[in-house]
C-alpha cells in the first residue's frame, strides 16, 4: 500500500523547539515533507540538519510578524508543489512574569495579538492559494484562550481572539479543514518562562501530544477546536 504521507508537505512555524521541533520531528518520521522557520537562525538550522537524513526539509530562518518572511515562505510553498497542512505553532508569551491586565503595557500587548493572532492569519493570506484540496490548518491555541486565570488576561485574550478567528476561517471556507488545538501544559521553554523558577518537570513532553496532531492531519475529523490530550481516546470536540 502506497503511504501517501510520502506526497504530502506541510509548513511549521516556530519549529526550532518545543512542540513545533516535536511536531517537525513527528512528521519528519512520517515522511511528510517540511518547510520549516523559526527566528533563531542556528537552531532552525541544526533542526533542519537533523531531520534532512529523513524526509526533504526546507527551513527559512525568521519573523512570521514580517509580510516580507511571510511572502518569502509562500515562494517556497510554491516550490514544493503546494502545501497539504500549515501548523500556525510560532506565538509570543509577553512578559514574564505575567503582569496583571491593568499593569500592561499597551505596546507589548499589541505585539502579543501581532505574533497570535494577526501573523497566523497573515502567513494563511500568503500561501492561501498554495493550498492542495482537503488542506489543513491548525492553529495552535490554549486553554487561556477560553478560561480567565488571573496574571494571563494579554496572553488569553490573543488566544482567544486567535480561536474566534479560526473559527469564523472555517466557517468561511468549509472545504478547508481548520482546526484550533489547545495542547495542554507542556515541558516546554515558553512554559518555564511563564513560570519563572518553578519546576515544570511534572509537565508533559511536547512528544506526547504528536499523535493528536497526526489525527488531525491525517483523519477524516470535521473543523473545529480540540483538546489535544482528548485526541486518541475519544477524538471529541471541546465544548
Amino acid at each position: 500500500m502506497k503511504d501517501h504521507s510520502r506526497d504530502k508537505t506541510a509548513l511549521i512555524t516556530g519549529a526550532s523547539r518545543g512542540l513545533g521541533l516535536a511536531l517537525a520531528r513527528g512528521l519528519a518520521a512520517r515522511g511528510w515533507n517540511l518547510i520549516l522557520t523559526a527566528r533563531d537562525a542556528e537552531r532552525l538550522r541544526s533542526v533542519r540538519d537533523e531531520l534532512a537524513a529523513r524526509t526533504h526539509v526546507a527551513a527559512l530562518a525568521g519573523d512570521v510578524t514580517k509580510p516580507a518572511h511571510r511572502d518569502a515562505l509562500a515562494v517556497l510553498a510554491r516550490g514544493h508543489g503546494g502545501l497539504d497542512a500549515v501548523i500556525n505553532n510560532a506565538g509570543a508569551l509577553g512578559p514574564s512574569p505575567q503582569p496583571a491586565l491593568i499593569d500592561y503595557p499597551l505596546d507589548t500587548l499589541t505585539a502579543v495579538f501581532e505574533a497570535n493572532v494577526v501573523a497566523p492569519l497573515g502567513i494563511l493570506k500568503a500561501v492561501w492559494n498554495e493550498l492542495k484540496p482537503d488542506a489543513r490548518v491548525i492553529n495552535v491555541t490554549s486553554d487561556a484562550g477560553v478560561n480567565a486565570y488571573q496574571g494571563w488576561g494579554g496572553y488569553g485574550s490573543s488566544k482567544a481572539a486567535l480561536e474566534q478567528m479560526s473559527a469564523v476561517l472555517a466557517a468561511e471556507n468549509p472545504a478547508v479543514r481548520v482546526y484550533w488545538v489547545d495542547p495542554g501544559d507542556l515541558r516546554t521553554d515558553m512554559q518555564q518562562a511563564a513560570f519563572p523558577g518553578d519546576d515544570i518537570s511534572d509537565r508533559p513532553l511536547p512528544e506526547t501530544r504528536v499523535p493528536a496532531f497526526v489525527t488531525l492531519l491525517e483523519g477524516d475529523l470535521p473543523s473545529g477546536r480540540y483538546v489535544a490530550a482528548a485526541l486518541g481516546a475519544a477524538d471529541a470536540v471541546a465544548a
